[in-house]
């Protein structure tokens, strides 16, 4: 199992190094892969330290698997080169999301529509990921006609230069405008924007949510608005989802379901203070819902505070449990002797 990691240097592509570590994934043989300016910097994995090689050279090496966590731009460049050699990119950014010839994936949601042609695979925004989780039985059982989602999303989804103005700023340091991340300060401060702003108003972030959700439920009909707000905290993505279902619901039955669903943990006890939080989702592969309550302003409401780990879940490990549903499934080369 020959295995790549694009973006091996940045935020991301570091946590997902720590992931397969301990996930326990079977790499046979570790490619750390970065752009031209980080080639020949190290890397370590499970105790050995690696040099990092470019995009050219690892797919001349033709691995089995790369996990992209290099941008956009650089996924449109390479993920089709890698996928031309034989291997099968997982990609991080938003480059192939809405393609509607690449499939978009949420394991406990979707992964059975994977096949052994699907070379290039999409990974949601970390915020689309959490909520399909959580939604995906109920919106099975009662039908979704509209969400109204509310994000508290940490300041890492932005990357490296967004940790390191909130820590600049945080142990008051000075720091200069090209060093920000941000137009303003995160350290103390809310800021309602998520990326950059569309021609509606909306930013990037919240039409991601719009739009993959779709996708991914695989109703177009559904309702849905969005407002991302990106906050001082570290553990991981909030978000305040208030559901309109197309028929009555059960609320006991609801809480079953989502209790019955793989990848989620129910935190829902308010007389005991139990709910989620980033706090304590922070390096955890779960999706947490808590504060389950009907929306009593209209009919069929539901009212969820669902949270995760959003270099986990929301990147990482969504993209690795991918990699292990395709292993499992004997859908990757040298799947047999693999399992074996």
């Amino acid at each position: 199992m020959r295995l790549a990691v694009v973006g091996v240097t940045g935020l991301v592509g570091n946590v997902v190094c720590r992931t397969l570590e301990a996930r326990n994934f079977p790499v046979t043989e570790f490619i750390p892969v970065a752009s031209e300016r980080s080639v020949g910097k190290t890397v370590t994995f499970r105790g050995q330290a690696y040099p990092v090689i470019g995009m050219a050279a690892a797919v001349e090496m033709r691995p089995d698997v790369a996990i992209f966590s290099a941008g956009g731009s650089t996924s449109l460049e390479w993920a089709p080169k890698f996928a031309a050699v034989g291997t099968t990119v997982i990609d991080n950014s938003s480059a192939w999301r809405m393609d509607a010839t690449k499939k978009l994936i949420v394991p406990e949601v979707n992964a059975n529509t994977l096949t052994a042609e699907d070379k290039i695979i999409a990974n949601p925004n970390c915020s689309t990921i959490q909520m399909v989780v959580a939604l995906t039985a109920i919106h099975q059982r009662y039908g979704i006609r509209r969400l109204v989602i509310s994000t508290y999303q940490s300041f890492t989804g932005t990357g490296v230069k967004a940790v390191h103005q909130y820590e600049m700023e945080k142990t008051g340091q000075k720091i200069t405008p090209e060093e920000m991340a941000y137009h303003y300060p995160i350290f103390e401060n809310c800021l309602p924007q998520c990326d950059v702003f569309l021609d509606n108003d909306y930013t990037k972030e919240e039409m991601k949510l719009v739009h993959e959700t779709r996708k991914i439920l695989g109703d177009d009909t559904i309702g849905i608005t969005a407002t991302a707000v990106r906050v001082p905290v570290h553990g991981g993505h909030s978000e305040a989802v208030n559901v309109e279902f197309r028929q009555p619901f059960d609320i006991d039955e609801v809480r079953q379901l989502l209790a019955a669903t793989p990848g989620l943990i129910v935190e829902d006890e308010p007389a005991k203070y139990r709910y989620p939080m980033p706090l304590f989702a922070k390096n955890r592969d779960e999706v947490f819902v808590g504060r389950i309550r009907r929306d009593e302003s209209i009919e069929n409401g539901l009212n969820l505070w669902i949270v995760a780990d959003n270099l986990r879940k929301g990147a990482a490990t969504n993209a690795i449990q991918i990699a292990e549903y395709l292993l499992q499934q004997e859908l990757l080369p040298g799947t047999k002797v693999a399992v074996e």
